[in-house]
């Protein structure tokens, strides 16, 4: 449909900033920009083009090549609809060097009156050759007149309630006010500014960049290579850093309990059934110093699949109690709960009991009384231990005085989540708990330095000895006969076999196998094996009996959705199948790998691959699959996970509601990065209300989330 430029559209002299009008009165386009998040006049300014359109020269009609798109200036000299093969309107417009015919499938009756004979239109579109002459499809027209712009035309990022010509004309007032008003003075003092190549000032950059000139060249502006992007980069990566910075220096000033281990420690060291790696010494002696702190800890502990993250948290547990306080662990499933309270009452339980304390459990689908005997527990102190799913943050749950939190799988939960847990003070005084979050995909360099710069990183970055190498293949669904084969000698073997499917449901536009379906095949293909099935909508109590079957031997394959992703631990279980392998995310095809290879018989993980009609994998799908068959190092995995699927899959909830990075690349901006994180503390040191000034430009009230 042909869209009127802004001279004929009509837009409001000066579009005022939504937030400061009535709800009531709102105008759809201003809904649309509140929805935007355009609320400040420096949102409007930072709100930058998509792309942008050359109408700052016209085109004879003769010159222009063919799929190019040009902008021409004609008169109408024949204007009709016809009805074949579909209804159409088509418009003949000449101008002194020849014609071309502009065809609209989408028209209205207004267009067909501006489109009139004898209108001089300047029309903009790509331009074809055929055989009955020059033709444009749906270009943009406007009447002719006026002089041509002297800079490229912006397009935004936009919704449907919000016309170009309405942003664009909101933008620029947004811009100017902002300029007019302070918000886009100088944040930089001149020492950090002559420490960059070809820094612009943010005003010029920020008018450049809604308005370039001509003869810039557009590959820099596309690929935001130009020294205007270069600022805009170099703004937002500052503000990250400069609130990281900030969040971790007012930590340091806050007050935890002090806690040093006594007895407990050694006890738990002398009855595990194995010695701790040097990776997990390390670790462990890196925690220990931060609890003996009475600042509060604030630590991502990253580890492999299967390093043993585990008991690196136990060891801080232990402390925590051997120091008269309560830790609370807390993990985002109730399997992998589970997993943690069954291993930590068999380490914790036999050393607590003589101390008069206990190992307490919350859950979401707990019963009544048992939830209500678990609350007493805590709130008296007699539960020196809480592990659990979030049920361990609602509001009736009271602790006597909460030392230490550990949060599994951090990326799992929501900012909210982990500020609740971090809120449960542990006594009047203000105190709070220390914080330690695992994570079982490890962050890389890149990440860490900037979403994840207010934390202290410890890695694990070895394996126990005794695991044995996984082999993954990739193997085509055509020949899932040949894996079952496969699975039928493993099981005669003693073995036992994860079968991970997607979805639990058919759906129309995923058309997969769902995890009942594939159970009932199972079933048929091998008589006389038990095979279980496992999938979220289950109830509590099912969960637990077929775990505990599959867990025990008894159960020979497990047919499972996600929800056996972390934490499962079956040494006997050597065979690993991934269905429709093409639809998981990297990361967690390398999560489901690790739930093999944990006992001494050769394990194996098969990546079944559907290739669809096309026959052929998308590109995101196989290089996921070709990093899976190249590599079973987790950082590696990480990196390349990075590369394909951004920075959202390792920040889970981190950063929600607050899009923190959108001009910089972590992966193309790490030399900007590695400035932003040398200069932050210099800016806050010498300038505190630049600094803030800053702040307040580019993040507003949306720091908070990197405080969880």
């Amino acid at each position: 449909m042909p869209v009127p430029s802004s001279s004929n559209s009509p837009v409001p002299a000066a579009p005022q900033a939504p937030a400061a009008q009535g709800a009531a009165k709102l105008t759809p386009p201003q809904k649309a920009l509140r929805q935007l998040g355009l609320t400040r006049d420096i949102d409007l300014a930072l709100h930058l083009p998509l792309r942008y359109e050359d109408e700052t020269r016209l085109v004879a009609i003769r010159s222009a090549r063919d799929g190019e798109v040009v902008q021409i200036e004609a008169t109408v000299v024949k204007s009709e609809v016809v009805m074949r093969p579909r209804r159409q309107l088509l418009v003949m417009v000449e101008d002194a060097t020849g014609e071309c015919e502009l065809r609209f499938f989408s028209f209205y009756p207004s267009h067909q009156k501006t489109l009139s004979v004898g209108t001089r239109l300047r029309i903009r579109g790509e331009i074809k050759g055929g055989f009955w002459g020059r033709q444009m499809m749906h270009p943009t027209f406007r009447l002719a007149g006026g002089e041509l712009p002297q800079a490229l035309t912006p397009v935004y990022p936009t919704t449907a309630a919000l016309p170009q010509a309405y942003l664009r004309r909101a933008v620029q007032t947004g811009l100017t006010r902002a300029e007019q008003r302070g918000a886009l003075s100088e944040t930089l003092p001149l020492a950090l500014r002559q420490s960059l190549p070809e820094c612009w000032p943010l005003a010029q950059a920020l008018q450049f960049l809604h308005h370039p000139s001509p003869d810039v060249s557009i590959a820099t502006l596309e690929d935001r290579s130009h020294p205007a992007w270069q600022r805009l980069k170099v703004e937002e990566l500052l503000a990250q850093q400069l609130s990281q910075l900030q969040a971790k220096r007012e930590r340091a000033l806050l007050k935890a309990p002090v806690l040093k281990p006594a007895t407990l420690v050694g006890q738990l060291l002398a009855v595990l059934p194995f010695n701790l790696t040097a990776a997990q010494q390390r670790v462990s002696e890196e925690i220990a110093q931060d609890l003996a702190r009475a600042v509060p800890m604030h630590r991502l502990l990253q580890g492999d699949v299967g390093s043993g993250k585990t008991v690196v948290a136990a060891l801080a547990a232990a402390i925590c109690m051997d120091a008269g306080w309560q830790c609370a662990l807390m993990a985002p499933t109730e399997i992998l709960a589970e997993q943690h309270f069954s291993k930590l009452v068999g380490w914790l339980a036999p050393l607590l009991a003589p101390l008069g304390r206990q190992v307490a459990w919350l859950a979401g689908a707990q019963k009544k009384k048992e939830r209500l005997a678990a609350l007493a527990l805590i709130e008296s102190g007699e539960a020196a231990l809480v592990i659990g799913t979030h049920a361990v943050i609602q509001e009736q749950v009271k602790f006597k005085n909460l030392g230490l939190a550990l949060i599994d799988e951090q990326h799992r939960f929501g900012v909210a989540q982990r500020l609740a847990l971090r809120a449960k003070l542990v006594d009047g005084s203000g105190r709070e708990p220390h914080l330690l979050m695992m994570t079982a995909t490890p962050i890389p360099r890149t990440l860490a330095m900037s979403y994840f710069a207010d934390l202290d990183v410890s890695t694990i970055d070895e394996l126990p000895p005794g695991r044995t190498p996984i082999v993954t293949k990739l193997i085509s669904d055509s020949r899932r006969d040949q894996v079952i084969a496969r699975m039928a000698e493993q099981l005669a073997q003693g073995r036992q076999v994860y079968w991970v499917c997607p979805l639990i449901e058919e759906s129309e536009a995923l058309d997969l196998s769902n995890a009942t379906q594939t159970h009932a095949d199972l079933t048929e293909a091998l008589p006389g094996v038990l095979i279980g099935l496992l999938h979220s909508r289950m109830a509590s109590a099912e969960k637990k009996e077929v775990m505990a079957a599959f867990t025990a031997g008894v159960m020979g394959v497990l047919v499972s959705t996600t929800v056996i992703e972390v934490g499962v631990d079956v040494p006997n279980a050597s065979l690993m199948v991934i269905e429709h392998a093409e639809r998981f995310g990297l990361s967690q095809l390398h999560q489901l790998r690790g739930r093999v290879g944990r006992g001494a018989a050769a394990s194996a993980c098969v990546l079944l691959y559907a290739t669809g009609d096309s026959g052929r994998l998308g590109e995101t799908a196989r290089e996921r699959l070709k990093a899976m068959a190249e590599t079973h190092d987790g950082f590696e995995i990480a990196r390349r996970d990075l590369d394909i699927r951004g920075p959202g899959e390792f920040l889970g909830a981190r950063q929600s509601g607050a899009q923190m990075l959108r001009f910089a690349d972590l992966a193309e901006d790490a030399a900007l990065l590695e400035w932003a994180q040398w200069a932050a503390p210099r800016l806050l040191d010498s300038a505190p209300d630049l600094a803030q000034q800053h702040l307040t430009r580019w993040l507003g009230g949306k720091s908070e989330y990197l405080k969880a």
